[in-house]
């Protein structure tokens, strides 16, 4: 089972009405709207990891290693649901607008923005609901680079992260966050999304 999948099936249920509550939208346009960020966000990872920032993201999982705990995706939902619009310390594995800022850089409204009109749930929506799921790819990915059967360093980072792209498409997503113009195509990352849905949409 890729990331994305088990992230989507940890989501489902309350933890998704719990973002939909938080984000002022029923839980189907929740569901939807996760589904396309996630392999948003996994790509850019992975375009950061191939393009030398594999060690820089390999030493911030450290601070993520224990986020998951006993309770899995519930209670990490729940503190950072509990923390968003708080000023978090650098490197909290909670603050989800750092955490973006580092896997964007410079197109992170470009990113919301866009992807908020094709979900239609808005740029500012949509900007909630990327910090709020930053911290939770963030979690998964720790717990994989740093499982027994990944070597857990730099290369273990890039070969994780390409490994989630070749299965979610995410391959493709790195390659668009990082073209030449900066513009994103948020409408192969809504496809790619709505696919991990078997297409529902």
């Amino acid at each position: 089972m890729s990331m994305i999948e088990e992230i989507l099936q940890q989501m489902q249920g309350a933890p998704t009405q719990q973002v939909a509550g938080q984000l002022g939208v029923n839980d189907s346009q929740a569901s939807q709207a996760i589904a396309a960020a996630l392999p948003m966000l996994i790509g850019a990872l992975g375009h950061n990891a191939q393009s030398g920032g594999a060690e820089a993201l390999f030493g911030a999982l450290g601070n993520h290693q224990q986020s998951l705990g006993n309770g899995g995706v519930g209670d990490l939902l729940g503190s950072v649901l509990g923390g968003l619009g708080q000023q978090q310390p650098s490197g909290s594995a909670i603050n989800g607008a750092g955490i973006l800022g580092h896997i964007f850089g410079g197109q992170q409204q470009t990113a919301a923005q866009q992807l908020g009109q094709t979900t239609g749930l808005g740029g500012d929506r949509t900007q909630m609901l990327l910090q709020i799921l930053a911290p939770i790819v963030m979690a998964y990915l720790s717990r994989k680079v740093f499982s027994p059967s990944v070597e857990s360093s730099p290369q273990g980072v890039s070969e994780v992260l390409s490994q989630e792209q070749s299965n979610a498409g995410g391959g493709l997503l790195g390659s668009i966050l990082g073209g030449g113009d900066g513009k994103v195509d948020i409408g192969d990352i809504f496809r790619i999304g709505s696919s991990v849905l078997g297409g529902r949409r």
